[in-house]
């Protein structure tokens, strides 16, 4: 069997992506062999929530499934002020119909539940502030109390905590 990279999307907010969440995942997938690129909703050098800082490789409305194998929303402070836009939900709503997988972690959930990504998926994220059951069920997840959870060819994750985890169900979704 030949083994074939598959090319993955990190998006992260410009300003205040949580790094843990980041950084985890990316290598997992770069030491099993797959290419990540890094999306956002600016190019330069996007900013942590600590001040870490990391090159943005392409706009977040340029990560589609022609172009990509699979796409994950990272989450941090700034994740819902940056990403949870139409142009996030119109880009997750393509992802969706392409079959392919996507998933997000942390307060990052909330994106695909807007974006109306979730119907019918056993999903979790961040619930620091008690209302990440309501807002998941209200666009029709089911929310499941997980570190990480993968459905099908989405992936969920509850934070920084969960990284390790959130990597290795993504892993499984690309084999």
């Amino acid at each position: 069997m030949i083994y074939m990279a598959k090319k993955i999307v990190l998006a992260i907010a410009f300003e205040g992506y949580q790094p843990v969440e980041y950084a985890t995942p990316k290598q997992m997938l770069e030491k099993a062999g797959h290419v990540v690129t890094t999306a956002s909703d600016a190019i330069g050098k996007a900013t942590s929530k600590y001040d870490d800082k990391v090159e943005v490789d392409i706009r977040l409305s340029d990560a589609v499934p022609e172009k990509y194998d699979a796409l994950y929303i990272i989450g941090g402070p700034g994740a819902l002020k940056h990403l949870d836009n139409e142009t996030t939900h119109q880009v997750l709503k393509l992802w969706k119909e392409s079959g392919k997988p996507y998933g997000a972690i942390c307060i990052s959930s909330r994106i695909l539940a807007h974006a109306g990504v979730l119907d019918r998926v056993k999903a979790t994220g961040w619930n620091g502030d008690g209302e990440a059951p309501d807002i998941l069920q209200t666009h029709g997840a089911t929310f499941v109390h997980q570190g990480a959870v993968r459905d099908g060819n989405v992936v969920t994750a509850d934070g920084p905590e969960s990284a390790e985890e959130f990597g290795k169900y993504i892993l499984e979704c690309l084999k």
